[in-house]
C-alpha cells in the first residue's frame, strides 16, 4: 500500500526495494556528486522498476521504431508496434480517450492525469503557449509540444506492471513467482548451445528450475547483461578475465544509454504555491488521501507537466524531437530527503541550495532525449552478488549532449520570465554552484559545466543487450529477441533497445513484452 502512494516514489529509494545502483566516477559528469558517482535506482521488487519510477506514461516518438525496424528488426515499425501500445492501455482522460486510432479504454494500466497539481504547472503550459507552442497529447499522432502529464495510476494510486498483469494472475494454476531469490545463472548446455534452466539462491540454499520450451530473461538493462555474462554469455576477452568460460562471443553490456538532466535548476517564487513536504504531510491530506485519493499525496513526486521539443526547429509540431522539459512543482528544498536521493554532494547543497531551504520553488529538468554518449555494463566479478560496474559515460559524444541540455537550459529560463510565471514572481535561483563559479553566472561555459556536476539520470537505462540481425556486430538478441547462437532463451526487457526511444522506458518496455508474448505463442504454434 505504501508503495503506490503517488507522492512517496522517490522515497522508495531508500527501501530494500531498491537495488542501489551507482556508476563509476566519470571525468565529464557527477562530478558534484557523492564520491563522483552517481545514482541508478532500480526495482528489486515484483514489478521492477514500475514501482519506483514517478509513473510518467510517455511512448517515444513513430521515428525511433521505424528506426529500429530500418536497422534490421522486422516487425518493429511504429505502424507494427503501436497495437502493442494500446493493448496495455486503459485510458482513463476522456477526451483522449475519443482518439481510438492512438488510445485504448481496454487494457490492464490505467491512464490518468493527476487527481491533484499546483497551479504552477498550469503556469508552465500557458508559458509554453506564450512563447509559440501548443498543447499536446504526445502519446498520439504528434509529440512536439505541452502538456500535462498521462500517468500510469487508476483513482489516485500507482499502476505498477505487477498490480496491472500480475495481480489478476496469482491464482492460476500455471503461474508461479519465487520471492527473496536470487538467479545466479542461465544453465546452457555448451555443446548444444541451448538454454535448459536457471539456478537461483534462496535463503542461502541453491536450486534449480528446468524449462521445458524456453528460459525468458527479464532482469532489466543492468542485471540482464550481467546474467547473460555471468552464463558465458558476453566479450570473449571480458569474461576470460573474470574467469568465466565463453559459450558465446557476444557484445553484452555494450551500448549502454540513458536519459539525463540537469539538475537543480531552480527558480523561487513569492506566493506559497509550491509543493512542500511541511505544508503535504498533514493529518487533512492524510484523512483525504486515504479516503478519496486525492489532494497532494496523490501527486506523482511532484512531477506534473513536460515538454517535447525538437531543438533542430522549435516550430515543426510534426518534429523529432531530442529535448524534453520535465516541470516538478518544487525543487530540490522542497524535501530534505531529495539530497540523498539525487546524491549530491553535501557541501554544493549546503553552499547553493540550503540559503533557500525554506523557499516555495519550482525545477525543471531539461532532459537529453537522443544521446548520443554510450556508456557500458561489465562484470566486478564472477560472483553473482557482487553488483556490476556501471560505465555511463555522460558527455563523452563530444558536444552534442551538452548542447542539447544548455538549449532546454536556456528555453527553461525563456519560460521563467513570461507572464504566466510573473504571476508568481519567478526568479532564477542564482548562487553559483562553487565548482563553476570561475565562469560567469547564467553563460554558456557556467551552465556546461554545472550540467557536468549536478547530473541527473531520469532512469530509462536501456540498449545493453542490443536487437539487430546477426550482420550487426553490436548486436546480442535478434528480432524475435532470441540470444545470437543459444537455442531456447529470450531476452524481454528494455536491454533489448536498439537505441533509447525519445520518451520514458516505462511505456515501450510494456510494448515490447506485449509484442514478445505473441512471438512467442507464434513460434511455439500457440493460437493468439
Amino acid at each position: 500500500m505504501f508503495m503506490d502512494i503517488p507522492i512517496v516514489a522517490t522515497m522508495l529509494q531508500f527501501t530494500d526495494a531498491n537495488w542501489g545502483y551507482h556508476t563509476e566516477p566519470q571525468k565529464a559528469a557527477c562530478m558534484g556528486m557523492r564520491s563522483g558517482r552517481c545514482s541508478w535506482p532500480r526495482g528489486k521488487v515484483v514489478g521492477g522498476s514500475s514501482v519506483l519510477h514517478s509513473m510518467m506514461h510517455t511512448r517515444g516518438n513513430r521515428r525511433d521504431y521505424d528506426k529500429w525496424a530500418a536497422n534490421g528488426n522486422t516487425g518493429w515499425d511504429y505502424n507494427s508496434v503501436l497495437k502493442y501500445f494500446k493493448k496495455s492501455e486503459n485510458m482513463q482522460i476522456v477526451e483522449l480517450a475519443k482518439d481510438t486510432k492512438y488510445h485504448s479504454t481496454k487494457g490492464p494500466i490505467n491512464i490518468q492525469n493527476s487527481n491533484w497539481r499546483t497551479p504552477l504547472s498550469d503556469a508552465f503550459l500557458q508559458a509554453g503557449v506564450e512563447t509559440g507552442g501548443k498543447i499536446v497529447d504526445y502519446n498520439g499522432e504528434k509529440q512536439i509540444g505541452y502538456s500535462h502529464i498521462q500517468f500510469t495510476m487508476k483513482n489516485g494510486t500507482r499502476m505498477s506492471a505487477s498490480r496491472a498483469f500480475l495481480h489478476p494472475i496469482k491464482h492460476r494454476q500455471n503461474f508461479h513467482i519465487i520471492k527473496n531469490s536470487m538467479v545466479t545463472k542461465i544453465l546452457i548446455d555448451p555443446w548444444k548451445k541451448q538454454a535448459y534452466g536457471v539456478e537461483f539462491e534462496k535463503g542461502g540454499k541453491k536450486f534449480r528450475i528446468k524449462a521445458k520450451r524456453e528460459v525468458i530473461l527479464s532482469a532489466g538493462a543492468i542485471n540482464s547483461p550481467q546474467l547473460l555474462m555471468l552464463s558465458g554469455i558476453g566479450p570473449k576477452g571480458h569474461l576470460t578475465e573474470k574467469n568465466i568460460t565463453t559459450i558465446v562471443d557476444l557484445p553484452v553490456g555494450y551500448n549502454l544509454q540513458d536519459h539525463w538532466a540537469l539538475g537543480g535548476l531552480t527558480f523561487i517564487i513569492n506566493s506559497t504555491d509550491s509543493i512542500r513536504f511541511e505544508n503535504i504531510a498533514t493529518l487533512n491530506n492524510i484523512i483525504d488521501y486515504f479516503s478519496h485519493h486525492t489532494g497532494p499525496l496523490s501527486a506523482p513526486t511532484g512531477t506534473e507537466a513536460l515538454a517535447f521539443i525538437d531543438t533542430k526547429d522549435e516550430n515543426n509540431e510534426d518534429g523529432y524531437p531530442d529535448l524534453e522539459l520535465i516541470f516538478v512543482g518544487g525543487s530540490l528544498v522542497s524535501q530534505s530527503a531529495y539530497k540523498y536521493a539525487f546524491s549530491i554532494d553535501e557541501d554544493i547543497y549546503d553552499a547553493v541550495y540550503r540559503p533557500i531551504h525554506d523557499r516555495h520553488t519550482w525545477m525543471v529538468f531539461p532532459m537529453l532525449l537522443l544521446p548520443e554518449s554510450r556508456g557500458r555494463i561489465s562484470l566486478r566479478s564472477n560472483n553473482p552478488f557482487d553488483k556490476p560496474v556501471i560505465y555511463a559515460n555522460y558527455f563523452t559524444d563530444g558536444g552534442h549532449d551538452e548542447n542539447i541540455i544548455l538549449y532546454g537550459i536556456r528555453k527553461t529560463i525563456q519560460l521563467s520570465k513570461t507572464k504566466a510565471f510573473q504571476r508568481f514572481g519567478s526568479k532564477l535561483h542564482d548562487i553559483p554552484i562553487p565548482r563553476c563559479a570561475h565562469h560567469r553566472f547564467d553563460s554558456d561555459p557556467y551552465w556546461i559545466c554545472a550540467m557536468k556536476t549536478i547530473t541527473n539520470t531520469i532512469y530509462h537505462h536501456c540498449c545493453t543487450t542490443k536487437m539487430g540481425p546477426i550482420s550487426d556486430p553490436e548486436a546480442v538478441v535478434d528480432s524475435r529477441l532470441r540470444v545470437h547462437g543459444i537455442k531456447g532463451l529470450r531476452v524481454i526487457d528494455a536491454s533489448i533497445m536498439p537505441h533509447v526511444p525519445a520518451g520514458h522506458t516505462n511505456a515501450p518496455t510494456m510494448m515490447i513484452a506485449e509484442h514478445a508474448a505473441d512471438m512467442i505463442k507464434e513460434d511455439w504454434g500457440i493460437p493468439i
